[in-house]
């Protein structure tokens, strides 16, 4: 009996723990996959059968001598085992007594830049790798940009292979000093910097005495304890509409995930687009009810009053809006193998809203490496740029700075169904004057239709909207 209550008590500690999610990033062959690697293998979170395989590929496939090449617990393709290198992004999860861990291993070349941007879209921690030898590099540059762009907050930069220079200290402190020149100047301000060998295990999971000079945790210790709830948005109460639960008939509620805020029960709440108010009478889980709702939770809340609210709009608190509109400037990545067309028109997938969009302008493209702007061109796949976006249907939105949720989109190819580029809104822009407007309008009584058939054609227009697509109705 006392071995179950233990077990049970185990399992519902291990269940409250917190979870960070983390990318690895630097240039070819600076050990990123190593790094994770000894991670895992240190803090002893391996299989025996895993233990076995690994010194058996080692001898095999490593690229590490006589050493276990820990690299390839994480690259699994066969071309990322015969080249050495990282070509997809490896996901790995593992947990220590304090917290459990996401690791997403991405590849370090230019044309693997959307492989990146996928492994750090909900990344908390990104560790930024360098060889001692070569310093901070132009790769070293491209990755804090990147990371930056996808507004992680908390940077480790590991200084890595520091055994092949006799841990000399003077190397370290210049590439630390060379690197927060850089993240200054990108108004980064959470930077912490490790001397480490992936490869010995030195200051990976334990500190290494052959840096005597180094006062700060290893790695590990650190990232058990990196701060990262503060990270979330809890200011802005943002709760987009993903399903209408209706069982029988004495319930209505509104499932979704919240994605930033705090709503609790009795807040008085507005319906987007419809600027419907009401007050929130529950908050219902399959746990049972709650009083308030946080982000990542999904809840299904319910309203006093009967609001028609559908899938793609959103709940607010009255006295924080988002931005309401259909026009704004966004970073945007290109990652599709076909070359952007201006002219087309694409899915722009905004949370649980799903519209048409173009591209109105492109204002300019970024060289990744030299952080210069270049001409607004088309872009092709990885390349990055600031461009205009309309869209046909009202979007609920906030800068991604401000709030990461309600910042991000993608564009999704009709034709092919891939996704062409991923989004990340700086700023909405005036819409009085727009010349691409892609919302058809039905002017009634020019088309000789009566008063008597409007309330049809509301309705019809309603169900249009619900699956994307806007109608403009002049009475």
């Amino acid at each position: 009996m006392n071995k179950t209550l233990d077990i049970k008590a185990y399992l519902d500690a291990d269940e409250q723990k917190d979870l960070l999610r983390l990318l690895t990033a630097g240039s070819v062959d600076d050990g990123k996959s190593t790094l994770i690697g000894r991670l895992l293998f240190d803090s002893k979170k391996l299989y025996d059968d895993q233990l076995a395989a690994l010194e058996r590929d080692s001898k095999r496939l490593g690229n590490a001598g006589d050493h276990i090449d820990y690299a390839l617990l994480l690259d699994g393709l066969k071309a990322e085992r015969e080249e050495g290198i990282t070509i997809d992004v490896a996901y790995r999860y593992f947990s220590t007594n304090k917290r459990k861990f996401i690791i997403a291993d991405t590849p370090g070349h230019e044309q693997y830049t959307r492989n990146m941007i996928t492994g750090g879209s909900t990344a908390n921690l990104a560790i930024i790798l360098v060889d001692c030898r070569t310093g901070v590099i132009t790769q070293t540059r491209r990755h804090t940009y990147l990371v930056s762009l996808l507004g992680i907050k908390h940077i480790v930069l590991a200084v890595n292979k520091m055994d092949l220079l006799g841990f000399d200290q003077k190397v370290f402190d210049a590439i630390v000093r060379d690197y927060r020149q850089l993240t200054d100047h990108l108004g980064i301000e959470d930077v912490t910097c490790f001397p480490l060998s992936a490869l010995d295990g030195d200051n990976v999971v334990e500190r290494s005495p052959r840096t005597p000079w180094y006062s700060g945790p290893a790695l590990l210790d650190f990232l058990e304890t990196v701060p990262v709830h503060a990270d979330r948005n809890f200011s802005d109460f943002r709760y987009p509409v993903q399903y209408v639960l209706r069982p029988n008939l004495d319930f209505r509620g509104f499932c979704g995930k919240v994605a930033s805020g705090i709503v609790r029960v009795g807040d008085e709440v507005v319906a987007l687009p419809s600027m419907k108010h009401s007050h929130v009478k529950s908050i219902v889980t399959y746990d049972g009810a709650l009083q308030e709702a946080f982000p990542p939770q999904s809840v299904t809340i319910t309203l006093e009053d009967e609001i028609d609210i559908s899938r793609g709009e959103m709940l607010v608190h009255p006295d924080n809006l988002p931005h309401i509109g259909r026009h704004f400037t966004t970073m945007l990545v290109w990652m599709d193998e076909e070359p952007m067309d201006p002219s087309k028109q694409f899915f722009l997938k905004h949370n649980t809203n799903t519209t048409r969009a173009t591209i109105a302008a492109i204002r300019h493209r970024i060289d990744v490496n030299t952080l210069d702007q270049k001409e607004g061109a088309p872009f092709i796949l990885n390349e990055i740029g600031q461009v205009d976006i309309l869209t046909a249907k009202t979007l609920f939105f906030d800068p991604y700075a401000v709030n990461r949720q309600t910042g991000a989109f993608i564009l999704i190819d009709p034709i092919t169904n891939n996704t062409s580029a991923v989004g990340m809104i700086l700023s909405p822009l005036d819409e009085s004057a727009l010349e691409n407007d892609l919302v058809p309008t039905l002017d009634l009584p020019r088309l000789g239709i009566t008063s008597a058939h409007y309330d049809a054609i509301e309705a019809a227009v309603r169900d249009l909207a619900r699956q994307g697509l806007e109608v403009r109705i002049i009475k």
